[in-house]
């Protein structure tokens, strides 16, 4: 009898999707955070780029 309870509730699991819609939003996720990322590495760059230009300005 636990055998039998035991192979429903794995075959009940493996068809629930419930948890593929968890492992969705997570990738997601973690696809916006890495632009996010990316994005202020870029700016960063720029903005530094931009502080040099008018340091060396004003010290000119």
């Amino acid at each position: 009898m636990i055998l039998q309870t035991i192979k429903a509730s794995v075959l009940k699991f493996v068809k629930d999707e419930d948890g593929l819609t968890v492992v969705e939003y997570a990738v997601a996720g973690g696809l916006i955070a890495a632009v996010t990322v990316a994005a202020f590495r870029a700016l960063g760059i720029t903005v530094t780029g931009v502080i040099t230009g008018i340091d060396a300005a004003l010290a000119g």
